[in-house]
């Protein structure tokens, strides 16, 4: 006859420090953002986001090196005109990046893991959208700064202006008002790291295949850019420029563009941007409902992904 048998094997109540919900949520972003740029994951992870980061870059480091050689101020790329510029770079980090944030737990249906613990769909959602947004942010604002930097070390404030081919004066800016520019910029960054993030992520949820996702995120963006610019070209050789300008708002970064024209007074980098006093408030309005609709629509994606 066999007997049971009680084992102690040492079990016992955990009696430290809870950290609670706010910990986890900071621990969620932290994760989240190591993972945008592939750390404390294999080398092959890595490839991508550091070979998109170095090719933003250089554009920044051959104006400040060509501004250095020549002293022409005209040569620096404006700040605020970095990010649509760069817009096809920008594209692929989303497009390779926000699989790896949106939909990994998805595919593998690890997400009502995270629920288990005190965390709730919205905080797992903002984890999420803040910490891809920051990896953005990140890849914007470096170059930026960077032109930033050159231009202060090259004192392009201090050079002389110089006569164009076409007979326009080329001034120096004065050093105030390249901080103030590099300020401005800065904040478009932030603006278009919330809108692009946002967008990639939730169809990058709906994707939980990576290829597809990938696929579909990339061709959101660049199908979009190409639809309004088609629209504003035909606008624009019809002298309808209100049309032209309005058409922007249908395109992510002429969309944020446009706020940067016309409430943080930058130079234009899109084609037209929306006319009169309300194309600024208008299109801010609209980058607001895009990130608070794109939250909304995740954190549904999640909490039903989390009952499943």
């Amino acid at each position: 006859m066999t007997l049971g048998a009680i084992h102690d094997i040492g079990y016992r109540h955990y009696e430290g420090r809870r950290l609670g919900r706010a910990y986890i949520i900071r621990s969620l972003y932290v994760h989240n953002l190591r993972a945008a740029y592939g750390l404390g994951r294999p080398a092959r992870a890595k490839v991508m986001p550091f070979l998109l980061a170095a090719m933003m870059l250089l554009p920044a480091a051959g104006s400040v090196a060509v501004l250095a050689i020549t002293k022409e101020p005209n040569t620096l790329i404006v700040y605020s005109q970095y990010a649509t510029i760069m817009q096809v770079v920008v594209a692929i980090f989303l497009a390779t990046q926000a699989p790896v944030i949106a939909s990994r737990e998805l595919r593998f249906r690890v997400v009502p893991l995270y629920f288990s613990r005190p965390v709730v769909p919205p905080d797992f959602t903002l984890a999420k959208v803040g910490a891809f947004a920051t990896a953005l942010f990140v890849l914007l604002a470096v170059p930026v700064t960077v032109l930033f930097v050159g231009a202060l070390v090259t004192r392009a404030d201090k050079m002389k202006p110089l006569v164009m081919p076409d007979g326009e004066v080329a001034r120096a800016m004065p050093l105030g008002d390249h901080v103030l520019h590099y300020l401005g910029a800065l904040l478009g960054c932030v603006l278009f790291a919330l809108v692009l993030a946002a967008i990639a992520l939730v169809i990058a949820a709906f994707t939980p295949r990576r290829g597809f996702g990938v696929a579909a995120v990339i061709a959101v963006y660049m199908v979009s850019s190409t639809m309004v610019l088609i629209v504003q070209g035909i606008a624009e050789a019809r002298t309808n420029f209100e049309l032209a300008g309005w058409a922007g708002l249908f395109a992510p970064f002429n969309l944020v563009d446009a706020v940067q024209v016309r409430l943080l007074g930058a130079e234009k980098a899109a084609v037209a941007v929306p006319p009169g006093p309300w194309g600024g408030p208008v299109a801010l309005a609209l980058c607001a409902l895009l990130v608070a609709g794109a939250v909304a629509v995740l954190s549904l994606r999640f909490r039903k992904a989390g009952l499943s």
